[in-house]
């Protein structure tokens, strides 16, 4: 990990905590973070995957620790707030990338439009707007008392694209690039340019949530990964790597002066018509 990190792009001596830090693309965060110089609080459920993300950043001369919590769990939230304040002293960032598809909230072709999994669909709401919502109240409060800096949410492509089969999903995004507006300009009208809220929209990036629908026990695309892939642009799906520098950028001083922005990160999907 590069600990002289310097300059306008480095996150040296900011504390970023990361929620979904034990997912595909929150792997890809902690690893932009650490080589920017930051001290990562890497949140998720599961407790084995958190120590040992935080042990390969802290073994690589990075600072990292893990921090066990549910998003939607207010009392979990806090728990990790403490650590992660009684640890590096203050907070100085947020990324909200906890999230994804709910299996049973998927709209399958032939079901009935008109019975739709209500269950299915407010879990997956839940986990995509309170799941951002609920740990910016939390961390962005510290932000405020104790420091200042920079809250990125993660939406995707499919908050501006109907996209089949997952609407509970894409309701939970959709409302993801709304509150993101609404935060940022709350924020600066009670704060100044104290603390900054944007997102980043990535395109398609296989994650474990959408495997299954994405491709194949070979690991051949489905007929809907090869419907998205022929309608991105670059002709392919993203790395979780390209995510990066939109990431590094919105988190460090480089993107003072930014806030109630979206960066598009996907191949060109969100802007080709098909045509």
């Amino acid at each position: 990990m590069n600990k002289e990190a310097s300059g306008l792009f480095s996150l040296k001596g900011k504390s970023i905590v990361v929620t979904g830090g034990t997912g595909v693309l929150g792997k890809a965060f902690i690893e932009a973070i650490a080589e920017a110089g930051g001290n990562i609080g890497i949140m998720g459920r599961n407790k084995t995957v958190a120590e040992e993300r935080a042990h390969t950043v802290v073994i690589s001369g990075g600072n990292a620790i893990p921090l066990i919590a549910d998003v939607t769990k207010e009392d979990e939230l806090m728990a990790a707030r403490d650590v992660m304040i009684k640890k590096y002293g203050a907070i100085h960032g947020l990324v909200n990338a906890a999230g994804g598809n709910i299996p049973e909230a998927v709209v399958k072709p032939n079901e009935d439009i008109f019975s739709l999994n209500m269950d299915a669909l407010d879990k997956a709401v839940k986990l995509n707007l309170w799941g951002t919502v609920l740990p910016t109240q939390i961390f962005g409060r510290a932000i405020a008392e104790q420091s200042s800096g920079s809250i990125v949410n993660i939406s995707s492509v499919s908050s501006t694209r109907a996209l089949t089969r997952v609407l509970g999903y894409s309701l939970g995004k959709a409302a993801i690039d709304c509150y993101t507006r609404w935060m940022a300009v709350e924020l600066a009208n009670r704060y100044g340019d104290k603390i900054r809220m944007n997102a980043v929209m990535p395109g398609f990036f296989l994650t474990e949530q959408n495997r299954t629908l994405l491709t194949n026990e070979d690991g051949s695309y489905t007929e809907r990964g090869g419907l998205i892939v022929q309608n991105t642009p670059f002709k392919r799906m993203g790395e979780p790597k390209e995510l990066q520098g939109a990431l590094v950028w919105l988190l460090s001083d480089a993107s003072k002066f930014v806030t109630g922005t979206t960066i598009t990160v996907d191949g060109g999907f969100t802007a080709f018509s098909g045509v």
